[in-house]
This record gives structure tokens, C-alpha cells and sequence, in this order.
């Protein structure tokens, strides 16, 4: 069984004719195209320690197969926003228990709207787990002081690319990612 001990967030945008070579271009944005990206669901595992993307990456090798909670919204369509998210919420005894990751991608919405919006995803599926009571139809910022007075959730954030399709109408991709590092075996 091998656990995730850490987890960083990255995020990019790329922009080129051909929407697979805008991917990579946000990839290498992001400083995670040098990997075999895994995608998996979004739990944080108990104990993860959250680390600078500068940090995560030294810990990883060009062609490793990379386990990461991806975002990554695509288009070609002029003055089309574009967004994508990966949101955060740590328990209070996060030694113990798992918290969550979320990812959110959408069209339309701001880098502020989108991010918002996987946060409070993650912190919602955290406060569920955990028997928070609170209201579903509350707005983020109220959700959010309803989740932190609980005692039970003691972290929230978000990681989020935002972009806008230029007038040339070339592929433009967004990507957010959460990163997980393994345990180096020996």
C-alpha cells in the first residue's frame, strides 16, 4: 500500500492552433508536463503535508508516473473565459483523517467565481464526512465561516488558471492541479 505523504498545487495556461499541443503548452505551464500524469479522486490523505510546487518538484523525475486531482477546461471560441480549479479542505485532525480535494471547470465564470466555487466543493464534501450541519443553498463566504467556527475543518484554498480565447481563436487550455508525492522506496 503506498499513501501519498505530500501534495503541492501547480496551474498554467497554454495557447496554440492545435488544441492537443495547447494542453501540453498549459502543462509546461504548470511545470508538470515532464510526467506521466495519473488523474485520481480527491482525497488528501491523512498526514499529507501541503508543499511548494518548488519542493514537489524536486522530489519528482522526468517520465515517473505522477499521481495528481487535475482540472482542465479547453477552447477555440473568441472571448470564451475559460476556467479550472482544484480546491482544498484539511480537517482539524488531519494526522487521522482524510480531507478533499476538489476539481471544477467551467466557462464563463472568473478566476475568483471558479476557484470559489471548487473550494467550497471540497470544504462541503469535508463538512458532510465530518456531520457539520450547515445550509446547502448558503453562499461560499457563509459556508465558510459556518465550516471554520465548527473547529472541524481548519484549512481552505484553491488553486485556479483563468484565461480568456484571444481574437486569433487558437486552442486555449487551463489546468490546475493538486500533485501527489509518494514515499520514495529504496
Amino acid at each position: 500500500m503506498v499513501i501519498p505523504e505530500k501534495v503541492f498545487f501547480t496551474k498554467g495556461c497554454g495557447v496554440h492552433k492545435d488544441e492537443l499541443t495547447s494542453f501540453e503548452m498549459a502543462l509546461r505551464d504548470a511545470k508538470i508536463s515532464q510526467y506521466n500524469l495519473v488523474t485520481v479522486s480527491s482525497i488528501l490523505p491523512p498526514g499529507a503535508n501541503v508543499i511548494s510546487c518548488e519542493e514537489g518538484l524536486s522530489y519528482l523525475s522526468p517520465g515517473e508516473i505522477v499521481y495528481c486531482v487535475m482540472s482542465r477546461a479547453q477552447t477555440n471560441e473568441q472571448n470564451r473565459q475559460v476556467s479550472a480549479a482544484v480546491g482544498l479542505a484539511i480537517p482539524e485532525n488531519h494526522d487521522k483523517q482524510h480531507g478533499y480535494l476538489s476539481e471544477h471547470h467551467t466557462y464563463g465564470m472568473t478566476q475568483l467565481e471558479c476557484g470559489d466555487y471548487a473550494e467550497d466543493l471540497a470544504a462541503t464534501m469535508l463538512a458532510t464526512t465530518l456531520g457539520i450541519p450547515f445550509n446547502l443553498d448558503a453562499d461560499w463566504q457563509e459556508l465558510e465561516q459556518v465550516f471554520l467556527a465548527s473547529g472541524k475543518i481548519i484549512k481552505t484554498s484553491n488553486i485556479c488558471a483563468s484565461v480568456v480565447c484571444g481574437p486569433e481563436r487558437q486552442w486555449t487550455t487551463v489546468v490546475a492541479a493538486a500533485v501527489l508525492i509518494l514515499p520514495k522506496h529504496g
